[in-house]
């Protein structure tokens, strides 16, 4: 998943980087990336409005993602709002597959 904010070391990149290796499988941290700035979301309890806010906010490479199956990284889950986007964006570059981990969830129930 694209980083909510910019680090000079992405703690999700570190763990699919390793991840890749121990599976053997390639990994392509920039394969998407946001097309426009999102407000944070971590004040925003209603997950409509989430999912209105990331409406169109991704894209994916379409050379780096189309055929394969994909495994999408975050680490935190809340209400699933930017796994859809991501995955609607993935969609449309041609996936043949979305998988998706999250290291954490929030205590919340949106």
């Amino acid at each position: 998943m694209p980083p909510s904010t910019l680090r000079n070391v992405q703690p999700v990149a570190e763990v699919a980087k390793v991840l890749g290796k121990k599976l053997n499988k390639a990994v392509v941290v920039g394969a998407i990336r946001k097309t426009r700035e999102t407000p944070g979301l971590k004040s925003i309890q209603d997950a409509d409005e989430r999912r209105e806010l990331l409406d169109g906010a991704f894209e994916a490479a379409a050379a780096d993602v189309r055929g394969k199956g994909v495994l999408l990284l975050d680490d935190l889950y809340r209400s699933g709002a930017t796994a859809n986007a991501v995955t609607l964006a993935l969609i449309a570059a041609g996936v043949a597959r979305v998988y998706f981990l999250a290291a954490t969830r929030t205590r919340s129930n949106v």
